[in-house]
Parts: C-alpha cells; sequence; structure tokens
C-alpha cells in the first residue's frame, strides 16, 4: 500500500497522519479501537483477539492513523471504505446497522468512514483537525463526493445523552433529502427530563461543523454499548470553514 503521510502545519508539525502501511500499524490502531471501544463506551468485545477490535470489513478497508511525533504513539486512526471496495466487501459497514434508502441514486464517488477512535488523552482540536486533513486530502485526490459513516455515542447512561444528543441534532442538521437512514434497531424510546443538557460528544461535533447532516433516528449497537447516528456530508456543501482542506494544495 502506498504510504502517505499529510503533516499539519498549524499543530507544528507534533501530530502526521497517514496511511497504515504496514500489517504492524494496522495492528496497532486496531489496538487502540478495542482500548477506546471498551474504556469509553463499555463495548463487549470478548471474542477479539489480542485485544485488538478487528472484523470483516477491516480486509477491505485503507486505515488512517495519526501519530504523535512526540512519542511515536498512534493516538487516532480511521478506516476508509469506498464503493469499489464495498462492492467486494459485499456493501458498506453502515448498511449492516441501517436500511439506506437512496443509496444506490447518489450520483458520484462515496467513501464510508468507519470504527473512528481517538485516543483519551488526545481529544482535542488539534488531533481530530489531522485526521480529517487526511480524510479530506484523499477526498480531493481521489474525488469522492460523498462521505458517510456512524458517529456513536455511548449508552452507559441507559441512552439519556443520545436522546439528549438528537433532540438537538433534529433541530438543525436533520435531512432526508439525499439518503434516509431507517435503523434496524431502534434506539429505545425514552422520557427525557427537562433539565438534561445534550453534550456532543467531540468526533459528532467536527462532524456537524464540517457541514455534515444526520439522515434519521440512531440505531442501538448492543455489542458496542452504543447509540450510532448516520453522517453524510457531501462535498459541494462543506462549511467554507473547512474547505480549503479539500482544494487541490
Amino acid at each position: 500500500m502506498q504510504h502517505n503521510a499529510y503533516p499539519l502545519e498549524q499543530t507544528e508539525r507534533r501530530f502526521v497522519v497517514e496511511l497504515a502501511h504496514s500489517k504492524q500499524l494496522l495492528e496497532a490502531a486496531q489496538k487502540l479501537r478495542y482500548q477506546v471501544f471498551r474504556d469509553t463506551y463499555g463495548a463487549e468485545l470478548s471474542t477479539q483477539t489480542d485485544e485488538r477490535d478487528q472484523d470483516h470489513f477491516d480486509l477491505f478497508c485503507e486505515h488512517l492513523i495519526v501519530r504523535d511525533l512526540h512519542t511515536d504513539q498512534i493516538i487516532a486512526t480511521t478506516r476508509l471504505l469506498d464503493s469499489r471496495a464495498a462492492r467486494l466487501a459485499g456493501g458498506f459497514y453502515s448498511e449492516s446497522e441501517f436500511q439506506l434508502v437512496g443509496l444506490n441514486e447518489l450520483r458520484g464517488n462515496i467513501v464510508e468512514i468507519g470504527r473512528t477512535c481517538v485516543h483519551p488523552a488526545y481529544r482535542s482540536g488539534a488531533c481530530i483537525a489531522t485526521l480529517w486533513s487526511g480524510i479530506a486530502q484523499m477526498m480531493n485526490s481521489r474525488g469522492y463526493s460523498y462521505l458517510i459513516g456512524c458517529a456513536s455515542i455511548g449508552v452507559r447512561d441507559g441512552g439519556l445523552q443520545a436522546h439528549a444528543v438528537m433532540q438537538r441534532l433534529r433541530e438543525r442538521y436533520l435531512s432526508r433529502e439525499w439518503l434516509n437512514a431507517i435503523p434496524r434497531l431502534p434506539l429505545p424510546e425514552m422520557e427525557l427530563p427537562a433539565n438534561v443538557t445534550a453534550q456532543l460528544p467531540p468526533l459528532l461535533k467536527a462532524y456537524m461543523r464540517l457541514g455534515a447532516q444526520i439522515c434519521g433516528e440512531p440505531c442501538w449497537d448492543p455489542a458496542f454499548n452504543v447509540a450510532d447516528i448516520f453522517i453524510l456530508l457531501r462535498r459541494e456543501s462543506l462549511s467554507p470553514r473547512y474547505a480549503r482542506h479539500f482544494k487541490a494544495g
């Protein structure tokens, strides 16, 4: 696999984002996923081997990683599955959680991001911006028109925050114009207290700032102990503040 690194100047080159170009780097990314999903969400990963989160789709995806150049530690990762690879994999991962009405009518290349996670000590703007710079440059160089994926919210609280976040997102970000994401296992309903405050997870907040929309109600994923919200980012709808990341360099 081609080895591409995209240092981000505004972080003084402390962080670098690159494709995982070796088995060792992929396994390190899978270990980070395991640790984050287990510790942050309480995911049940007992069936995974060697404390690595891995599944069928990993074989067909490219994997982006962010490294801290001061420690050489992998601190964030996401995987990318484009339309061609999805056909080989039997579909997009999101289709296992949602019926994506309108997916086949989208005109243009699609890339799905998934299993996105950031080390808890690095959930700042700089690390997430570095990860997005790599995603953006790949979208630009390969001409992807749409980015899809799932943003996760933990449900250790019984789903209170997931419902509160959805209540907040529906007001501004819900659109079924391009896709209608129907959850195969809807998040159980619950009544929200009047004083609940919605706290958007950092990655979900980044998606919304970039110009992403949510396309339906959340899916409950009991294995990972999360509510997954389907997001769609049309390249032409990208927020102008972030558009420079998608321009040819």
